[in-house]
């Protein structure tokens, strides 16, 4: 038998279970998706029961299976979710959606309460997100579902709920409780003070490390089990064991997400306003995050290229890199978006998006258009990557870019222009939420 690692990869679409041997390869690995029901206000969510379900049939089907011997078991899911266990253990409501409204009323309340929206964001590095602020949602259900609420007794974020279905043990973790939820104090490293004063603090079960695992059963072994993690600290975490010099993760998708796991400056309400914001690793340290919309803008204006042009769609896989076709414009270095004179609200709403101004009549080809597209594109990614950096890039060695554009050679040379003295490199984490979960367990170096 195959000795390996088992993961389970709890996407917000899709449910993944993997299996990685003592090299980290994956042997194995199956997807699933579930339809979403309605929760008790009619929106759409998770149906928490199927995905149990899932994950006691997965494990006892992998029982059967003669060929993999697994030593370990963690899990990895998605944030701002939360599962309310009543006495016997059982889930009391569902597992209701982050994008779900928020009251505003509700919310005017609880700011009137406890403070300012900006003093609490800061101190707790949590934007207010309303659903998305994970702590606000059991304040809801206190003032809007009070005879629900009697009933819970523990609550657990959603990867500290799939540990659960495999332990039976109740705990809370850093990487959950410290990203974006309101309820972490970063200065103070404990809970804040609005959740005391709420009791909130006596549902959630006691802070347990990620070097302290929990146990499980595979045919009738005890085995170790993880705690569960976020999927941002997750993801973060295969670099974090393969370099030992500062470096910066530019992780790229939708979203071009700069990531700085050695951040030193606590967050600043003008850091907030523009998007960026801190959560914690398995370790409990501090990771500073900023983002852009580059990769949605990215996929619009590919779209008027390829009408404009008549090429296929992906025709930008084939561009290569021409300096003839540059402008220049990111030789400067950094370029600043003019401050606009907005609310602060308004201005946190809009911090991300990428605003692109590209007269296609310039160009008489699609490789001289896309060079500048790729240039305005990096431009406003820059100022994200500084936000991270905490304003000086001398502090590291080492630019990692995953995702997408790390397969974008234009973006990538941009890149290696603007920043000749890092080692700029595209990271080749396979699955790397899951291989992060897999690495927490400390059963092979890697």
């Amino acid at each position: 038998m195959i000795p390996c690692i088992a993961i389970f990869d709890i996407g917000k679409t899709n449910k993944k279970f993997l299996l990685f041997d003592q090299n980290y390869k994956i042997i194995k690995e199956e997807e699933v998706s579930f339809h979403e029901i309605v929760d008790d206000d009619g929106d759409k969510g998770e149906d928490l029961v199927a995905l149990t379900n899932w994950l006691r049939t997965t494990w006892k089907t992998l029982e059967t299976e003669q060929k993999y011997d697994v030593l370990a078991v963690n899990f990895t899911a998605y944030g701002a979710s939360l599962v309310h266990l009543n006495e016997a253990g059982e889930p009391v409501t569902p597992l209701y959606n982050y994008l779900k409204p928020y009251p505003e009323d509700l919310e005017k309340q609880f700011y009137s309460t406890y403070g300012d929206k900006a003093t609490i964001s800061v101190q707790t590095a949590s934007p207010p997100l309303g659903m998305l602020n994970s702590g606000l949602q059991l304040y809801w259900l206190k003032y809007r579902k009070p005879e629900v609420f009697k009933q819970i007794k523990h609550t657990l974020h959603l990867p500290q709920y799939v540990s659960y279905i495999f332990t039976g043990q109740l705990i809370t973790e850093h990487t959950s409780i410290g990203s974006h939820t309101a309820l972490w104090d970063f200065q103070k490293q404990d809970y804040h003070d609005w959740v005391y004063a709420e009791g909130f603090d006596k549902l959630f079960p006691p802070l347990r490390p990620h070097y302290r695992p929990l146990e499980t059963s595979f045919r009738n072994t005890v085995i170790p089990a993880g705690l569960g993690l976020h999927d941002s600290s997750s993801a973060i975490l295969p670099y974090l064991k393969q370099y030992r010099k500062q470096f910066l993760l530019l992780s790229s998708g939708t979203w071009g997400i700069t990531l700085n796991p050695f951040a030193n400056s606590p967050l600043t309400i003008s850091d907030l306003e523009e998007d960026c914001l801190q959560y914690l690793t398995i370790y409990g340290r501090i990771v500073k995050a900023s983002r852009k919309f580059i990769g949605n803008a990215h996929e619009e204006q590919i779209k008027r290229l390829a009408e404009f042009y008549d090429k296929p769609l992906d025709y930008y896989k084939t561009v290569q890199f021409d300096e003839s076709l540059t402008t220049g414009i990111t030789q400067l270095g950094f370029g600043h978006a003019p401050k606009q004179e907005q609310s602060a609200e308004v201005r946190e709403k809009v911090a991300s998006a990428v605003n692109i101004a590209l007269d296609l009549e310039l160009y008489d080809s699609y490789e001289a258009a896309y060079h500048p597209l790729m240039e305005q594109i990096i431009q406003q990614q820059l100022d994200s990557l500084l936000l991270a950096a905490e304003g000086n890039m001398n502090n590291f060695k080492i630019l990692l870019v995953d995702g997408g554009f790390s397969r974008n050679q234009v973006f990538m040379s941009l890149l290696r222009r603007i920043f000749p003295y890092l080692r700029i490199k595209a990271g080749k984490a396979a699955q790397g939420t899951a291989l992060g979960s897999a690495l927490a367990l400390n059963i092979w170096p890697y």
